[in-house]
């Protein structure tokens, strides 16, 4: 019988694969995606329809104002970077760095995982194109199953919940061509960090940035450029 997991869904390139990925593994499929008052509230209903070509057993969305805190250009007054070269993204913490997200997001994803009795979360993260990002890094996936097997029923029953990454050393380039090979809807997703009031891409935050170029590298045409210009 397929087992219940947990996809961080957030209706990016990233998530929409990791989450085909796993509906490849014959699993049920369980999609968890947070509105923490992002500025590129779109990727929302993004999500919707990537839930529904998964044909998902359940998607939640959860509201949680992270905006209230603010310290990020994602979720605050901060201006969004635009056009920064490849040396200057490979280096320091971006702005667009929104504190402790994933470790909030994974543990929201956790209490969804007991309920559910599922034993695998699967989480987007990649370090191969994003410049310092703490929390998508391996240490920290790391640390937080440890977390997780101390501070939950399952774990300490004998049944450890395992953070499921399986983007997280990959290229852009590498990410597009297993996502063509899954017959991913890239034209449902979205990246960009602050799209136009009809949902067009900018063209030139640091996210568009990275999947223009791993497009471009894959050889292959974004969809969600051309929807955008339809």
């Amino acid at each position: 019988m397929p087992v219940p997991v947990v996809i961080l869904a957030s209706g990016g390139l990233d998530s929409t694969v990791t989450a085909a990925l796993a509906k490849a593994e014959g699993s049920d499929l369980y999609l968890l995606t947070i509105d923490y008052g992002q500025r590129h509230l779109f990727e929302i209903d993004c999500a919707k329809k990537v839930a529904a070509w998964l044909e998902a057993k359940d998607h939640k969305i959860l509201q949680l104002d992270l905006g209230l805190f603010g310290g990020s250009a994602l979720t605050d007054q901060i201006p969004v970077p635009t056009d920064r070269p490849l040396h200057e993204r490979e280096h320091g913490i971006p702005v667009t760095y929104v504190p402790a997200r994933n470790t909030i997001f994974l543990s929201l994803a956790l209490a969804y995982a007991e309920v559910l009795n599922a034993t695998k979360i699967f989480f987007g993260a990649n370090i191969r194109d994003y410049s310092g990002y703490p929390d998508c890094r391996p240490e920290f996936i790391q640390a937080f199953m440890e977390v997780a097997k101390q501070g939950t029923r399952l774990g300490q029953e004998g049944h450890p919940i395992e953070v499921v990454a399986p983007l997280l050393f990959m290229t852009k380039r590498e990410i597009i061509q297993k996502g063509q090979e899954l017959h991913v809807p890239f034209q449902f997703t979205s990246s960009c960090y602050q799209p136009g009031p009809d949902h067009r891409p900018c063209g030139h935050c640091d996210s568009c940035l990275i999947r223009q170029e791993g497009f471009q590298d894959a050889q292959i045409s974004d969809p969600a450029i051309m929807r955008s210009h339809s």
